[in-house]
């Protein structure tokens, strides 16, 4: 039956030019300091784009009388919207806000989408798509070969992203925009250009070695792309090239592939892995690396059995928008701490745990909507739809490949990647309006009026002020935040934080960090690392107030209470350090941290007999952290348990190598305890300051006895032979 179809996009107020901008400025920038997070900066170009986009479209249709489009699946992230709004009254209420302002830029993308996105504007938008990844792989590149990198950043090569799983999982979902534009060039010169940057950006993705996105991307190459192109090819121009351009095509994006990714790598951070020296090692390596026995996949296990635990305990409301990082360490496996992960590494287990029924509903319904988009765009029953399914192929490609990485990582939260997902459905959805799909449960016109036009010309602006506001809030916090970390850590460097010299600098950090939790005190990312530095000033005063606003906005982070009780006890109030223990304890009785800090405050209250006993048992069961292997030396030697002291202090050092030096010295001075012989810690001695660095140096050579420095100074006595 044929169907009337539904008029193209009217004018849209150079709206789709400004989310295909974006979609090249979001990858392609980045903040060249450490005084703002990369992702906080792409979530400020998403945001703003975004909101400017809308608001030039809605200025367009100021006048309109006929109706705009709508479509169901834009119920989607405004059913999350709402559930996080209404989660903030019960669960997180700042996280869930975050989430709800994610879900609501996320629905305007879309909408935007569907009523501006014609396959010309499509083209516009892939051009973009592919050029953003293209600045992003050559960032990343430049960080790959020569070790240099204008943006700071964590695991290498991540471009301009935080780290390189970020970057990949981006790149790799826009692989299907790129093939598309190859697939229509109509000159060998472009065929070439193409090619060779697919190339280019396919060894990128090797470079990283990301495994999520090392799979998504075999399965394109090897399956879906080509697939694709023969399923497309009467609406494609690589038909209708000679034979020649096409074995061209594929020629040089393979060479280029092999050329570049033989160049070795200059980036001591990423050779030091030892996962390959060039992108085609790496790439290898690290596909035949995946498997049940890799550490970084067994330590996700741990988090998706923590989230399935959280998922039987609240199955229909969730725990809340956002608050899976709040509330994970309350359903974690026994003596396991995951508190340092802020999100599942698994998109639909974490929507599920959070959302409830409305994470459920959001899934099935997205997932039944793309399998019957799937099916139309496989038959196509008219020529309209035949245009229109390269571009669907594509479109739900990047959402495959999307879906893919989804499965061990949190693309979804990434400014960036969240921004391709919306517009992967606009695009979906406004070929479905093209095409006639109309009904309530795909396109359906929306009533339009200058009323209405108006309203919303004015709620947009009101977000674009609002937005402005809490850009500048964020952007202040996080300034002053990463300002008091690096102040923080030049004072401990100075292996002196009590000189006179570093009293305003301490000053300076102490006043940033009041400032920046003042602005926001929800930012557990960076704050809890400026009270761990000024801990290690002996300032246990401001390190506690600082632990104690991370632990306002995450009550149940075990290794913070653990810290702050430690605060607590330091200053002589037990009391508030054994109330904190007892809250650890109900959280996670077995872990680490609440163990040693057990055994810690028994030894401050006087009661170290039974503080022994309790590291011994610790000990015993293998649940040790440096802490408590300290702990068990000192009071197993204090008792002159010395075997019991040797066992604790090579537990210590097989953990933690870096306090092998002060080992040695210790060792020292215990065994000249036991023996009554100062002369039988020379020995000790005189290797730990060996192996010591220069700035240990001075501190253990205070720990020395003073009546047998001498000795230890002086150079030994060659013997007879050696001479």
């Amino acid at each position: 039956m044929p169907r009337a179809l539904a008029p193209e996009p009217a004018a849209d107020g150079w709206a789709s030019t400004l989310l295909a901008l974006m979609m090249f400025l979001a990858p392609g920038l980045g903040f060249p300091g450490e005084e703002m997070l990369q992702d906080t900066l792409k979530s400020i170009i998403v945001s703003f784009f975004t909101l400017v986009a809308a608001g030039l479209f809605l200025l367009a249709q100021k006048d309109r009388t006929a109706p705009l489009r709508w479509h169901a699946v834009l119920w989607l992230p405004l059913l999350l919207c709402a559930y996080a709004l209404g989660s903030m009254a019960w669960s997180h209420a700042y996280l869930a806000g975050v989430e709800a302002v994610r879900w609501f830029v996320f629905a305007v993308i879309a909408w935007l989408g569907l009523n501006t996105l014609n396959r010309d504007r499509l083209a516009v938008l892939a051009t973009c798509i592919h050029a953003g990844a293209l600045a992003a792989a050559m960032w990343a590149a430049v960080q790959f070969w020569t070790g240099s990198s204008l943006f700071p950043q964590g695991a290498n090569p991540a471009s301009t992203f935080v780290n390189r799983n970020f970057f990949a999982e981006f790149v790799v979902c826009t692989l299907p925009f790129s093939a598309l534009l190859l697939a229509r060039a109509r000159s060998s010169g472009s065929i070439v250009l193409m090619a060779a940057l697919i190339g280019f950006i396919v060894t990128t993705i090797l470079m990283t070695g990301t495994r999520a996105a090392l799979m998504a991307l075999w399965l394109q190459v090897l399956v879906v792309l080509p697939l694709l192109a023969w399923r497309c090819r009467a609406q494609l121009a690589w038909p209708q090239w000679p034979r020649s351009w096409r074995l061209l095509a594929p020629l040089v994006l393979l060479g280029t592939v092999l050329a570049l990714g033989f160049i070795p790598s200059h980036n001591q951070k990423i050779l030091a892995e030892g996962h390959g020296t060039n992108a085609l090692e790496r790439g290898f390596q690290r596909t035949q690396s995946i498997g049940p026995k890799d550490y970084s996949l067994g330590v996700r296990m741990l988090m998706w059995q923590a989230t399935g635990d959280m998922i039987r305990a609240r199955p229909l409301s969730g725990v809340g928008a956002g608050a899976w990082e709040n509330d994970v360490p309350l359903y974690q496996a026994e003596g396991s701490q995951l508190e340092t992960d802020y999100y599942v590494h698994n998109e639909f287990l974490q929507l599920v745990a959070e959302y409830g029924l409305a994470g459920w509903a959001f899934l099935l319904l997205l997932f039944a909507y793309l399998l019957q988009a799937a099916w139309r765009s496989w038959r196509p029953d008219s020529d309209e739809a035949a245009a229109d399914q390269p571009w669907r192929g594509v479109l739900l490609c990047s959402l495959l490949a999307l879906f893919l990485v989804s499965n061990i990582g949190f693309p979804w939260r990434m400014a960036t990647t969240g921004a391709l997902f919306a517009l992967c459905l606009g695009g979906l959805a406004a070929s479905d309006a093209r095409l006639g799909f109309t009904s309530r449960w795909l396109a359906a016109p929306l009533r339009w009026s200058p009323a209405v036009s108006r309203g919303a010309l004015a709620a947009t602006a009101a977000c674009l002020v609002l937005a402005g506001y809490i850009t500048q809030r964020a952007a202040a916090a996080e300034h002053k935040l990463v300002m008091a970390v690096r102040l923080a850590l030049a004072v401990t460097a100075s292996g002196n934080p009590d000189d006179p010299r570093m009293r305003a600098t301490r000053d300076e950090a102490l006043q940033l960090v009041r400032e920046g939790i003042a602005l926001n005190p929800h930012y557990r990312k960076i704050t809890p690392m400026v009270g761990d530095e000024v801990a290690r000033w002996g300032d246990w005063e401001n390190a506690t107030w600082i632990w104690d606003s991370v632990l306002g906005s995450r009550p149940h982070i075990v290794a913070i209470i653990g810290n702050a009780a430690r605060g607590y006890s330091s200053m002589g109030r037990q009391d508030e350090a054994l109330a904190l223990l007892e809250r650890a304890r109900r959280i996670q009785p077995n872990a680490p941290t609440v163990r040693s800090l057990e055994v810690i405050l028994l030894a401050r209250t006087g009661q170290e007999a039974k503080a022994l006993e309790a590291a011994k048992a610790a000990m015993a069961a293998n649940i040790v952290d440096y802490d408590l292997a300290n702990s068990l030396f000192v009071l197993a030697w204090r008792a002159k348990d010395y075997s019991t002291a040797r066992q604790a202090l090579a537990r210590r050092v097989a953990g933690w190598p870096a306090s092998s030096a002060e080992a040695l010295v210790q060792l020292g001075r215990m065994t000249a305890e036991e023996y009554n012989d100062q002369a039988r810690g020379i020995a000790y001695y005189r290797r730990g300051l060996a192996a010591a660095s220069p700035a240990e140096r001075p501190a253990l050579l205070q720990l020395v006895p003073a009546e047998v420095r001498p000795q230890v100074l002086a150079q030994p006595q060659t013997s007879a032979n050696s001479r």
